[in-house]
Formats: C-alpha cells, structure tokens, sequence
C-alpha cells in the first residue's frame, strides 16, 4: 500500500486535499504528523469562514511547536473534524483519513492543477530528507 493516497494533491507546506467536483476535504499529511510528534490540540476555523489558497486555516500543537496548516485551495469551509477538539491524537494515527480538518466548497477548483501528485509528494519529501 502507498503511503500518499493518489488521489489527492499535496502542497510543499505539507497539506493534502481530496477534491470530488467542488467540494474538497483538506487535512495534514503522514510526513507533517511525524514531523510534529504527539499532537495534543487543533484549532480549526468556524463553518462559513472563507480559506484562501497558501494562507493559514488554523494550526495544529504538538508537545514541540505550534504549527500553522495553509490551505491548499481556496473556498468556503462547510464542516469542521469536530472530533479533533476532544481527540487531536487522532492526527498522529490517521492523518489522511479520520483526521481531515475541514471541508470545503472550492472557490477556485483550477488551484488543484498547481498542487503536487502523490508521487512528485513522495519524491518531495525523498529530497528533503
């Protein structure tokens, strides 16, 4: 199994969106949830805020930093993971699927075409290291 779903998009900053028509589900990837280590709270914004693309949507803490999550597109948020208020460790075990941080309706769904694939993700990450 690969780690980086295929189909979502992926941005340098280390988000994840999964776009179905215009609605996107936006979270944080495997590599930032490690990165970060034992995340211990979430702060998300509140349905109906509109996110631009490459700005921040809220932030995620852990016991080493606060660190702020940037959208990957822009659009209005339709549903918060409200169980990352009560749960944010929930990041650390399953970053790309029970822990998505928001939904949205996308604004501008040709900013998908600028984010990165699975793989270019992985080869991304690969250089970094």
């Amino acid at each position: 199994m690969k780690m980086y779903p295929e189909n979502f998009r992926y941005t340098k900053e280390h988000e994840w969106v999964a776009a179905v028509g215009d609605a996107g589900t936006i979270g944080i990837t495997d590599h930032a949830q490690q990165e970060l280590g034992d995340i211990v709270y979430v702060d998300l914004p509140k349905v109906g805020a509109h996110i631009e693309q490459g700005k921040s949507l809220g932030s995620v803490e852990s016991v080493k930093a606060v660190s702020d999550v940037y959208s990957p597109v822009s659009g209005e948020v339709t549903e918060i993971n409200q169980t990352l208020a009560e749960k944010p460790e929930i990041l650390n075990s399953d970053p790309h699927g029970a822990a998505w941080l928001v939904k949205i309706k996308l604004s501008a769904p040709a900013e998908l075409a600028g984010l990165m694939s699975a793989a270019e993700y992985e080869a991304y990450i690969g250089a970094e290291k």
